[in-house]
């Protein structure tokens, strides 16, 4: 029985899309896919349709390293509507709460530093965390609430921007699991006015440089030109996605073999540990391996 025939090209590499606001990420990921003819394509975690910002798509054999930018550190600027509280904790959502705004920037910076540092925090009903099979945003829009646990998140960086009443604009170095809606939320109940999310612009994702985003907009006008090529070189390297790890040459006969899987004998111990990016003689990447026990093993390989 023949293989069903791929829809789509080889194409490899990571894509950094500035999301424009008001479309899912899920859509927009289809759209790049289509756009550049990939026949295999996935985001590295999902922004609200309200947010804008960097959102990595990966195409082709990048998607294998997607978990190591979801695991990531991510970077956002967030303005807030202090005095208003809404059931989604930002402006997509219903106000269920109005309160006075009598905040002056000494409180602010005050319950900023409780913020900060190692937390514990209650993920939102409006995500899409998982509850017996379902997304939980699927039982508050049923006006189910259910019974969450905090969970522990870090607050790298908590920057005072600008406030004028009612608004107030952070800018917030975070962990992977943290939901700024929820940050803002927890704040505005501190702050004793409620708030909820107007503004959340992502604006950097592990190392990657904004200045590398494109556009929805600008990648249609390219892709209008009909040439494949002008696409390709906005993309960039499959490892860009591990490069927080360190880099391994190896031998050819190490990369045969690690090709097929097996594992591979590594004598020096003390120069690597853990988790690595393995390179061939000609500097491709092939791949992350773990070494341990004096070993290489191969845990996710690229298929050129």
């Amino acid at each position: 029985m023949s293989k069903p025939r791929k829809k789509g090209r080889d194409i490899h590499g990571v894509f950094l899309l500035d999301k424009p606001q008001g479309v899912s990420s899920n859509a927009v990921m289809q759209q790049v896919k289509r756009i550049f003819q990939a026949n295999k394509a996935g985001h590295t975690g999902a922004l609200d349709p309200l947010a804008t910002g960097m959102l990595p798509i990966c195409l082709g054999e990048a998607t294998k390293f997607s978990q190591f930018l979801l695991d990531s550190d991510k970077r956002y600027l967030v303005t807030a509507k202090l005095g208003e509280r809404t059931d989604t904790s930002d402006a997509d959502g219903q106000v269920v709460d109005e309160r006075d705004v009598k905040v002056e920037i000494p409180q602010i910076m005050t319950a900023l530093e409780s913020f900060r540092g190692d937390i514990l925090q209650v993920p939102t009903m409006f995500s899409a965390l998982k509850y017996q099979g379902k997304p939980l945003y699927e039982y508050a829009r049923a006006g189910i609430v259910v019974e969450r646990q905090a969970r522990p998140i870090s607050i790298y960086e908590l920057k005072f921007i600008h406030y004028q009443a009612p608004y107030l604009t952070l800018e917030v170095h975070c962990s992977k699991g943290t939901y700024i809606r929820t940050l803002i939320d927890d704040l505005g109940e501190i702050l004793g006015c409620g708030g909820h999310v107007t503004m959340l612009r992502r604006i950097a994702v592990a190392n990657y440089p904004t200045t590398a985003m494109v556009s929805l907009a600008d990648l249609q006008q390219l892709a209008e030109q009909n040439d494949l090529e002008l696409l390709d070189n906005l993309l960039l390297p499959i490892d860009s996605a591990v490069k927080i790890l360190p880099k391994l040459q190896l031998t050819s006969a190490q990369t045969k073999a690690v090709g097929f899987g097996q594992r591979v004998k590594f004598e020096n111990m003390t120069a690597l540990q853990g988790q690595v990016r393995l390179f061939s003689e000609q500097n491709l990447f092939l791949g992350v391996a773990i070494i341990e026990q004096n070993l290489i093993r191969p845990q996710r390989m690229v298929v050129y």
